[in-house]
């Protein structure tokens, strides 16, 4: 989903900037162009690792449970720490994009300025509603794996 929302921001902001040409649209474009971007290669590089860290974990799961403590578990935990980083990003975004709207919503001659914060506080808030999902998933993705890597209390506790 990420990658298609990516490369209709980039399809935008090309129209906007070569099609419309108007100072607005092209304010508009330029973070469309940038976000969608991102978008695209970051849904990409998600997309291309997410068979091998299923094949990992399956793996780990039936031979080396004690991996997924090791290994699996911390980076859920970095990759919640990055979530928190990616909400004040966006929020900074937001504010900044909002600022730019209520500055330059009347002025005639800074289109650009309010097209372009238009279209940021648009993207910041589109990425802050999908890392909003992202990260709830992956708060629960790593409550289980903090519950499987604990010692059930009727049984011998695992090494590690």
């Amino acid at each position: 989903m990420f990658i298609v929302v990516g490369l209709i921001a980039i399809a935008a902001a090309i129209a906007f900037y070569f099609f419309i040409r108007s100072s607005f649209f092209k304010g508009a474009a330029w973070p469309l162009l940038i976000v969608g971007l991102i978008q695209v290669v970051v849904g990409f590089t998600i997309y291309t690792r997410s068979d091998h860290d299923r094949v990992r974990n399956v793996y780990a799961y039936d031979m080396n449970p004690d991996q997924l403590k090791r290994v699996e578990l911390p980076r859920m935990k970095k990759v919640s720490l990055r979530f928190k980083i990616y909400r004040k990003v966006e929020i900074a975004a937001i504010v900044c994009g909002l600022i730019l709207v209520f500055v330059f919503r009347n002025s005639s001659v800074s289109r650009f300025w309010f097209g372009f914060g238009i279209s940021i506080t648009l993207m910041a808030a589109e990425l802050f509603i999908a890392d909003y999902i992202a990260e709830k998933r992956a708060i629960h993705y790593t409550g289980l794996l903090e519950q499987f890597s604990r010692p059930d209390p009727g049984s011998p506790s695992r090494p590690g």
